[in-house]
């Protein structure tokens, strides 16, 4: 067994930039005391730290932390997480759809984007029309709008081709 798959660190990384790790040991040794819902305070080399987490996505690992009350981005990965990047795996396979075909026939009743346009997950990118109802298409990822196959008012078929990424 690697050495890797032991390993019982996290990488946070802040704001998309910094990039640190932090083991266990790390993070059992800290004096910390929880202050209420989402809130800390932490002693490190001396230095008091105000801690509050007023967003979390834990699915997504994604967490809007604020010390001394400045707001941080922070994304943690786990071991685990590590171990299925390093194998090739992806931990979400809708990050890597290129594509969007139509679910069902229907009309195309509205587009909410453009070609070039970067958009993020869960984004509204078209209203398609089927059994008069309106079924609204939101992006699987975030991404750049790479091609718009159809237009309003255009009659498409089942899997006919919607949108392209980039």
């Amino acid at each position: 067994m690697s050495t890797f798959f032991m390993d019982n660190s996290f990488t946070v990384k802040v704001d998309g930039d910094l990039e640190f790790q932090l083991s266990k040991d790390e993070i059992s040794s800290m004096d910390s005391l929880k202050t209420g819902d989402g809130a800390f305070h932490i002693l490190k080399d001396g230095i008091s730290y105000h801690i509050e987490i007023p967003k979390a996505n834990g699915n997504q690992r994604l967490y809007t932390v604020k010390v001394n009350g400045t707001e941080y981005q922070a994304e943690i990965q786990t071991p685990l997480d590590k171990l299925i990047q390093k194998m090739g795996f992806a931990s979400n396979g809708a990050k890597s759809i290129n594509s969007i075909a139509a679910p069902m026939p229907g009309l195309i009743l509205d587009i909410s984007i453009e070609e070039g346009q970067e958009v993020a997950e869960d984004d509204q990118l078209i209203v398609l029309e089927a059994m008069k109802m309106e079924n609204i298409i939101t992006s699987p990822r975030k991404g750049v709008i790479k091609k718009i196959a159809v237009e309003v008012g255009d009659a498409v078929e089942k899997q006919q081709l919607l949108v392209e990424f980039e």
